[in-house]
């Protein structure tokens, strides 16, 4: 949505987290004068201080905040919408008329550079980064925004055609996009955000629309090694790019490389200079990190395997080294059948589970054990079902043979014990690194 159109429009902006209140700062320098809604599920007194001191120091706002926070949506002519925000919860307060549009709308319709879009269900924030270093390293002005909590319209003012924006794009930011970028690189698709999208069919449309748009001038970097991608790829009008992903084992981080090296290319950059930018490449926190070596065991944080293919990843990577594997948590009905089938052909001797999942990745081991003997003659690896991380830091320090890897690679998602991927993570490392200091009891 062109900036100009948003002159004489009533505006609310759905959703004050980090992009709402990019969004907000975005349309009161452009809109001085005009009257903004903001409204929040959150009731106003549990914003943060600074975020309370914005909004009581403009006095052109209108705030609707707490459980009724949507009732009015139908006052305005255009409602901005936050991510996080389902379209669902929007439907029955919406009017006809009205424009539903999002940050990535806005900043797709008004930037005069050129966008790389990344997604996939796994590996787009290492994806993005990487590409964004690589461009660096050539000389390009490239700039690292979006799903990579970097909210993107603050970018848009000193933004002009020499610019490469490098947009690491989630399902939430493209299920209402109206446009797609020049490049958009598309890296695997699994069954995820159940819970948000409904089903798999309406997440796979969502994802899709990063090509949707597209016309025959772009160009679609896609991984054609799962089928879902290939299939939307063949609806593209784009110029297709596929590759098929394979990783060095001890490379320093979870995603393939094969799409760096193609954007690289289009961008005329030196194969040696993509090289060297690998090499140099730090992992990001919670993606198969490897937090060190205590008492003889190397702990690897994984936290971000929300899905059970992510963790079949980190066990392929990992190979025969991993004696102990933590799994399990909050449950969104995507099925473990694959994981179990993974773990019974690995050398994991030990798995300590989390609720809920862990409870269902088990019953899954044990009907295949029983099914499939033949098929899968080792044993089942020893199974603790424990309430909290700390008991099973504890546990893997005591079970975890040295000169092995312990990984926490939970192929679920974390809201039933903790707010957020970040924080579980978190936790682990701590827990580690505090177990790990203990004197030999």
């Amino acid at each position: 949505m062109l900036l100009s159109n948003l002159k004489d429009k009533k505006i609310l902006l759905v959703g004050f987290g980090r992009e709402g209140q990019d969004s907000f700062l975005f349309l009161r320098k452009h809109f001085p004068e005009k009257s903004l809604g903001i409204a929040d599920k959150k009731e106003f007194t549990e914003l943060p201080p600074e975020t309370q001191r914005m909004i009581n120091t403009d006095n052109k706002v209108v705030i609707y905040f707490g459980s009724d926070y949507l009732k009015q949506a139908n006052k305005y002519d255009v409602i901005i919408k936050s991510p996080g925000i389902p379209v669902s919860a929007l439907k029955p307060y919406r009017k006809k008329q009205q424009t539903l549009t999002s940050q990535t709308n806005i900043f797709f319709s008004n930037c005069p550079g050129t966008i790389v879009g990344v997604t996939g269900t796994k590996g787009k924030s290492t994806t993005a980064s990487l590409i964004y270093e690589v461009l660096k390293s050539g000389g390009i002005k490239a700039h690292l925004i979006g799903n990579i909590e970097q909210p993107v319209l603050q970018f848009l003012d000193e933004a002009t055609s020499d610019d490469v924006f490098v947009y690491e794009l989630s399902s939430f930011q493209l299920e209402t996009i109206t446009q797609s970028p020049h490049f958009a690189v598309f890296l695997n698709l699994y069954a995820e955000h159940l819970d948000r999208h409904g089903t798999f069919k309406a997440y796979a449309e969502a994802k899709a629309n990063i090509t949707k748009f597209q016309t025959e001038n772009d160009y679609l970097i896609f991984n054609e090694s799962n089928e879902y991608v290939k299939n939307i790829a063949l609806k593209s009008k784009a110029k297709p790019i596929p590759y098929v992903p394979k990783r060095k084992k001890n490379a320093p981080f979870v995603a393939a490389p094969q799409p760096v090296f193609l954007v690289a290319k289009l961008f005329g950059i030196q194969k040696e200079k993509v090289e060297k930018t690998l090499e140099h490449f730090k992992p990001l926190p919670h993606r198969l990190q490897r937090l060190g070596t205590y008492k003889g065991i190397t702990f690897y944080n994984d936290s971000l395997a929300t899905i059970p293919e992510a963790t079949i990843s980190a066990l392929d990577l990992l190979g025969n080294k991993v004696a102990t594997l933590i799994a399990g948590g909050y449950d969104r009905g995507i099925p473990f059948h694959v994981l179990a089938e993974r773990i019974l052909k690995s050398k994991v001797r030990n798995l300590i589970l989390l609720p809920t999942t862990g409870e269902l990745i088990w019953r899954e081991l044990k009907a295949l054990q029983a099914d499939q003997k033949s098929q899968h003659p080792g044993r089942l690896p020893d199974d603790f079902h424990v309430k909290t991380m700390a008991e099973a830091v504890e546990l893997s320090y005591q079970r975890t043979p040295k000169g092995h890897i312990c990984l926490l690679s939970p192929a679920a998602s974390s809201f039933n014990m903790f707010r957020d991927y970040k924080e579980r993570g978190d936790e682990f490392k701590n827990l580690v690194i505090r177990y790990g200091k203990k004197a030999h009891s």
